[in-house]
């Protein structure tokens, strides 16, 4: 049993922790750096994020426990980490597109119904509640997406939304097979970022990284690499020690959760009553989704 403070149990305070942290992510884009390349961004936020969890986890497990993570499962690795670059911009890009709000309820909303696609496909049907809760989630999108919905949504950032959902879920089978190999949490985490950034590094050829050298940049650059990457995740990763995985995909509705919140009282985005609605409709879908069938991860 995972202990408690304050008769919470701590497993639960981490993941949310982690979540709200994620949730931050599109409004600190938006907020400092409004006319940065979304791709770009992921770039040099992952590029930090790896980093130091690279650091961190060579200095709790050693450079031998990286290696072995490489060694044992460059497969898995690497369509991990190919996922994951595909993830951040998606969901960068279609933060900036769509809104912050209508485009991480989109992302997030949509990776569980990509996992049960996925475990369909692999001959593990996910169950009756997953598809009723899919088709909640569905509806909530296209509420969402419609004719005046949200504040500035376009269809082209709704897809990208979709295939950061689609990455994502990717990215966490591709997780799955990598810690079934007995590699520490924490080092395939940190590899499996530090692949994502060299592979995004080319990226910053053509995608301009001047308003890096700006306040705001850096100060935009340092919060997404290193409080919501680096520390996002290793919140995570700790509390997934405590708690179950399908608990803590539920748990991590604080991300849709919080980025809709900031979308609205700090970056001044509205939504109309249907979207309203759509919005509630991804999160029960979300809710469904994740204790309907068992997480990837």
């Amino acid at each position: 049993m995972s202990p408690s403070r304050g008769g919470v149990p701590v497993g639960a305070l981490l993941v949310v922790t982690a979540a709200a942290l994620w949730g931050t992510s599109g409004v600190a884009q938006e907020l400092a750096v409004p006319t940065a390349s979304p791709v770009a961004v992921a770039a040099l936020r992952v590029l930090v994020g790896g980093t130091l969890l690279v650091a961190i986890a060579a200095w709790r497990a050693g450079a031998a426990e990286l290696a072995r993570v490489v060694r044992y499962a460059p497969g898995p690795t690497a369509a991990a980490a190919a996922a994951m670059g595909v993830f951040q911009i998606g969901y960068l890009g279609g933060i900036r597109l769509t809104g912050v709000a209508v485009g991480t309820l989109v992302a997030i909303g949509s990776a569980p119904v990509t996992a049960g696609i996925i475990d369909a496909v692999r001959g593990r049907a996910p169950g009756l509640r997953w598809g009723l809760a899919t088709a909640v989630t569905l509806g909530g999108t296209a509420l969402l997406v419609a004719p005046g919905g949200g504040d500035g949504a376009r269809p082209v950032g709704v897809a990208l939304s979709l295939a950061a959902g689609a990455a994502y879920a990717t990215y966490a089978v591709a997780s799955k097979k990598l810690l079934d190999t007995g590699v520490a949490p924490t080092s395939a985490v940190a590899v499996t970022f530090a692949a994502t950034g060299v592979l995004l590094a080319p990226t910053l050829l053509w995608s301009g990284v001047a308003w890096a050298g700006t306040t705001e940049g850096l100060l935009a650059t340092a919060w997404l690499g290193i409080v919501t990457i680096t520390a996002g995740y290793l919140f995570f990763v700790r509390g997934l020690g405590h708690v179950e995985a399908a608990t803590a995909t539920t748990l991590t509705l604080a991300e849709p959760l919080t980025a809709a919140l900031l979308a609205v009282a700090i970056v001044g985005e509205r939504l109309s009553g249907a979207a309203l609605v759509g919005a509630v409709l991804v999160a029960a879908g979300l809710l469904g989704a994740a204790g309907g069938r068992r997480s990837p991860v």
